[in-house]
């Protein structure tokens, strides 16, 4: 297969049809845009079957993805995005990046679901956007706005109560999204890689916070996971 795009997780590969490419995981973590780096093996295979797994719940309830079906371990096929420049971040609980920028304690439930919208950039750090900068510089419209708004409200949704049932806190979550054809779908990968998952009693991570900030071995974090949401 000839390589179409690699990135710090995943590597995209062209298909006979010009409508599917395949995606294939990679072992790597990557933490602080890239400047911390490891491999674990295993991790790309863990990664597509939690992204199988929890797509798939999505599709159920409605949302639409680019998930087609999987390949192999670490491989699966899906549509082929025009990836759109921005990141969606749906948040629930104070963690990360808007619990240092405000100097929040970790861990604080937000009355509602807060939404914020990134520009996808390592040489500049993912920066923060608003709807205005997002729109005028040619990312999305307003109306396309709205589309990833509530499709990221209606993951949320679906995501928190699927996952407490498990005994799982969804914290907070990256979504990205391209268009396909005239939709615009839910696409790249739903893995503990892009979100933050805390153990209801405990509040323990099972996320890459465990690589980031050396809280334990990633891959079990993942793997304990995994089992949880296949009870």
């Amino acid at each position: 297969m000839e390589l179409l795009y690699e990135g710090k997780g995943k590597q995209v590969f062209l298909t006979d049809d010009p409508d599917l490419v395949v995606f294939r995981f990679k072992d790597e973590a990557t933490a602080f845009d890239g400047v911390k780096k490891e491999s674990f093996g295993g991790k790309g295979e863990m990664c597509a079957t939690i992204t199988e797994i929890l797509m798939n719940l999505l599709e159920k309830n409605g949302v639409r993805t680019h998930f087609v079906k999987r390949l192999s371990n670490n491989e699966m096929l899906v549509k082929r995005c025009f990836m759109l420049p921005i990141e969606v971040v749906v948040r629930n609980y104070s963690a990360g990046s808007i619990a240092k920028n405000l100097g929040l304690k970790k861990g604080i439930k937000f009355p509602f679901p807060i939404k914020d919208l990134f520009y996808k950039s390592d040489e500049l750090h993912d920066p923060m956007l608003n709807d205005d900068r997002a729109v005028a510089l040619g990312f999305v419209t307003f109306d396309e706005l709205d589309v990833l708004y509530n499709s990221a409200l209606k993951v949320n949704e679906v995501l928190s109560s699927f996952l407490l049932e498990k005994g799982i806190i969804l914290a907070d979550f990256k979504l990205e999204f391209g268009k396909f054809k005239d939709s615009i779908l839910l696409a790249d990968e739903i893995t503990p890689d892009s979100m933050r998952l805390w153990d209801k009693d405990t509040l323990e991570p099972f996320d890459k916070d465990r690589f980031r900030f050396d809280l334990g071995d990633l891959l079990a974090g993942y793997r304990l996971f995994l089992e949880k949401i296949t009870k």
